[in-house]
């Protein structure tokens, strides 16, 4: 039996630090206490740190010089390692829209790194943020392989490679995908976006099982006082609400005010990063794209639009408390539980508590990833 035990850190449960002992066994969370023993078991010492959930990243496009829409499957687990010094246990690697040759490669290779155990954040599966997006919010995706609603194309998927698709973003407006997230959205968490949608299409979408918004306020229609919009959907609705807490793609007053209108328990935390994730300023790709990153922000060559971030989930953490001015107590949750139960995981991963997976990270004072536990392994150590 494969033991870790972490003593004496501030273990965050019930949205509050409290000194603990956690037992993890077979890749479990196995016991949560004081004075906890385990014979054979590896320590971890965790005095002076806060043990937390691990990060969950619904929305992340690669990292470390890596796209996902052209990873292998070595390049999934090199995305994975870097995450892994970020404080993220679990991800979606999100196929930006492609070929359905490319699309159905990236699948694949995303099947087979999904079974991988201890070598760094877990991949959960695929996002797949389009093709069935508008045209005229369509950011990066390339227009020309953008589709019409079609339950049928993402059934013979999913049939291909059962438990792949984890997550889809959909444009409510794109005639034929109203009927499609009726269709799929028991088997596959539904995100609107990329969207010029009227507020009576957003909740339509909505009512017929959308439970996600795709980054919140970007490539969407904005509100208006006389026509709400999908974003007059996103606010009044329960929808969970993507944020790209950056410091570019919405301003700290923007972030204030979203988490004012959902409460703290409708927000998720999402990179929406790319390949440059961790590396200086260049030229990238992003898909089919060009991007290049000045000072950090990537934007299309071509365009100049903003084309995903080069943010991680520790940062997003620390901006979230700068931002707010609020405690790390408080903000956790949008790293944590929100996206778990958002994409319906939360029966194992999301929170500390006896049964779930072991997935953990250990904080400095300063909210500095110091070790990383996914599924009872250590992945990481600073």
């Amino acid at each position: 039996m494969d033991r870790l035990l972490i003593r004496g850190g501030a273990v965050y449960r019930g949205r509050r630090f409290e000194t603990a002992d956690v037992l993890c066994e077979d890749g479990k969370i196995a016991a949560i206490g004081e004075g906890l023993q385990a014979q054979g078991a590896q320590v971890i010492d965790a005095a002076g740190r806060k043990v937390v959930p691990g990060f969950i990243d619904a929305h992340t496009h690669g990292a470390a010089g890596v796209d996902v829409n052209a990873a292998d499957e070595e390049g999934l687990r090199k995305i994975a390692a870097f995450f892994a010094t970020q404080g993220t246990t679990a991800f979606n690697a999100s196929i930006l829209t492609d070929t359905e040759e490319t699309t159905r490669r990236c699948l694949r290779a995303v099947k087979t790194v999904m079974g991988d155990r201890g070598r760094g954040a877990q991949l959960l599966g695929a996002h797949l943020e389009g093709p069935f997006l508008a045209k005229e919010y369509k950011g990066a995706m390339p227009e020309y392989l953008l589709r019409e609603g079609d339950a049928a194309l993402l059934r013979r998927w999913q049939a291909e490679f059962p438990g792949v698709i984890t997550y889809i973003t959909v444009s409510p407006e794109v005639p034929g995908v109203i009927e499609m997230i009726a269709e799929i959205a028991d088997d596959v968490p539904v995100a609107i976006g990329h969207s010029g949608a009227d507020y009576a299409t957003a909740m339509r979408a909505i009512e017929s099982g959308a439970r996600c918004i795709t980054h919140t306020f970007n490539a969407m229609r904005l509100f208006h006082q006389h026509e709400p919009a999908i974003m007059g959907a996103a606010l009044e609705s329960d929808c969970y609400c993507e944020a790209i807490c950056d410091g570019r793609h919405l301003h700290p007053g923007t972030v204030r005010m979203l988490l004012k209108c959902k409460g703290d328990e409708r927000v998720m935390a999402v990179t929406d990063s790319i390949m440059a994730a961790g590396l200086p300023d260049g030229a990238y790709k992003l898909g089919v794209n060009d991007v290049v990153v000045v000072d950090g922000d990537a934007k299309l060559a071509d365009t100049g639009v903003r084309a995903g971030s080069t943010l991680t989930t520790g940062q997003a953490l620390r901006n979230l408390v700068r931002f707010t001015g609020r405690p790390a107590e408080d903000m956790l949750p949008l790293l944590t539980e929100n996206p778990a139960r958002a994409l319906r995981i939360d029966d194992r991963k999301g929170t500390l508590e006896i049964g779930k997976d072991a997935d953990i990270v250990l904080l400095n004072d300063g909210l500095r990833v110091c070790a990383t536990i996914a599924g009872g392994a250590v992945v990481y150590r600073a």
